[in-house]
């Protein structure tokens, strides 16, 4: 999901606020990149700076191989494994795993969520698992859920990424209730939901957070998110799941006859009335979601319609989920981050699995190749009769090839500094469209 940016947004736009920092690494040059490029672990995906979505991107990537019948290499798991901290969370990313974590290990909710979901899927890390887990619910919030970082103020994305942790682990999010008021993460997802007080065009979207006055903004990130995680699913999305189209999967909402919504909605009505909000969202903007930055121009959000592809095939708009897939095939090869961030690879291949598309066969680009590609070359993968080759982005040594990863893309670095101002919440709120920018 987006989450790998609005994750290292947060991180990005704090440690970057005081400084005027966004046009030089914006450009993707090698002088920007330099500190990223010292001694990267040669078993860890992509080559861009990995302070703040290392983890992350990782994470996405062993899904998405796994997903589609690779085997990773070992040490490229081991590595995700070893950066937990005793506590049981993870960091953005530790330089030195060897190190204990102290209390100046900054643990990341988030990260967290999705090495859990990682590591559920490969098998065989049970106690770290549960370890994560525990974490996890040791941090949840009043409201039942959670923020980027341990005690933050609860946002839908990072709720959504926990909900699909707990599901992974095979907990029911439904029982992980918090310790003050007995709030679920449901609870706290349902919180973010638009209803019948919103404008007609924006009922039924999720919002990142409330602003400053408590208002809800309508975001396409958040909503795609909150639809997938509100209907039980982690990233892993199957072809096929979800109601048949006319089966209760394109039912609008909120209905708002009668003067309101009348009770609150089960998650899986909120989520209905999520996907059918990103369904006209995507038929307006001819397939894909569009994003524009404070002071920039509107353009494509190819992360942001890939989650869309994921949350409608999740609900079961299994049409608009491929016209949107189509799009995607036809100018995803246009991101930046498409030929070398493992992050968007990854994310590009869940997305064309759960649509029941081809992600070896993707507009004639082979996702899969070219993720390998981002990393140590895998233990084994479908057709290669012993193991892949070539693997490595580099030759051999296992260290990637991203150059610029796209949780930290041109747009949003270059909107951080414009955007402090205001706060965080509005630079993240405002990402998705369909609310204030």
């Amino acid at each position: 999901m987006s989450l790998r940016r609005t994750a290292a947004a947060l991180a990005a736009a704090t440690a970057l606020c005081a400084a005027a920092a966004p046009s030089a690494v914006a450009d993707g040059s090698p002088s920007a990149q330099a500190p990223a490029q010292q001694d990267l672990p040669s078993a860890l995906y992509g080559k861009g700076d990995p302070q703040y979505d290392a983890v992350w991107r990782q994470s996405t990537a062993l899904l998405a191989q796994d997903a589609v019948g690779v085997e990773p290499a070992g040490k490229a798991v081991e590595w995700l494994a070893g950066q937990q901290c005793e506590d049981g969370s993870f960091a953005s990313y530790r330089p030195d795993p060897t190190e204990p974590c102290t209390a100046k290990t900054a643990a990341d909710v988030n990260a967290t969520a999705l090495a859990v979901q990682a590591l559920a899927a490969l098998g065989g890390h049970d106690e770290r698992v549960e370890r994560a887990v525990e974490w996890l619910r040791l941090v949840q919030n009043d409201d039942g859920g959670w923020g980027f970082g341990p005690g933050g103020p609860s946002d839908a994305n990072s709720v959504s990424v926990v909900i699909g942790a707990l599901v992974a682990a095979g907990e029911d999010p439904a029982e992980v209730r918090s310790g003050k008021g007995g709030k679920t993460p449901y609870d706290s997802l349902l919180g973010f939901r638009l209803g019948c007080d919103a404008p007609e065009a924006e009922r039924g979207a999720f919002a990142y957070q409330p602003d400053d006055e408590g208002r809800l903004a309508a975001n396409d990130d958040a909503t795609a998110a909150a639809v997938t995680a509100a209907l039980g699913e982690d990233m892993l999305v199957e072809p096929g799941e979800g109601a048949q189209d006319g089966e209760g999967a394109q039912d609008p909402a909120p209905s708002c006859a009668d003067g309101g919504d009348g009770k609150a909605p089960t998650p899986a009505e909120a989520a209905r009335g999520g996907a059918a909000y990103l369904a006209e969202r995507l038929e307006a903007g001819g397939g894909h979601l569009r994003s524009a930055m404070p002071g920039a121009e509107e353009q494509p959000d190819y992360g942001n319609t890939a989650d869309a592809v994921i949350a409608l095939s999740a609900a079961g708009h299994r049409d608009a989920a491929r016209a949107s897939l189509t799009w995607l095939e036809k100018n995803a090869p246009k991101w930046e981050a498409f030929e070398n961030s493992p992050a968007a690879l990854g994310q590009l291949v869940l997305a064309a699995r759960a649509a029941g598309g081809d992600p070896s066969d993707f507009g004639g680009a082979d996702l899969v190749e070219l993720l390998n590609a981002t990393g140590p070359a895998p233990a084994s993968a479908p057709g290669d009769g012993k193991g892949a080759d070539g693997g490595s982005g580099d030759g051999g040594d296992g260290s990637g090839g991203d150059d610029e990863d796209d949780s930290l893309s041109p747009w949003l670095l270059v909107g951080v500094g414009l955007a402090v101002g205001a706060g965080i919440g509005f630079l993240l709120s405002g990402r998705g469209g369909g609310g204030a920018k």
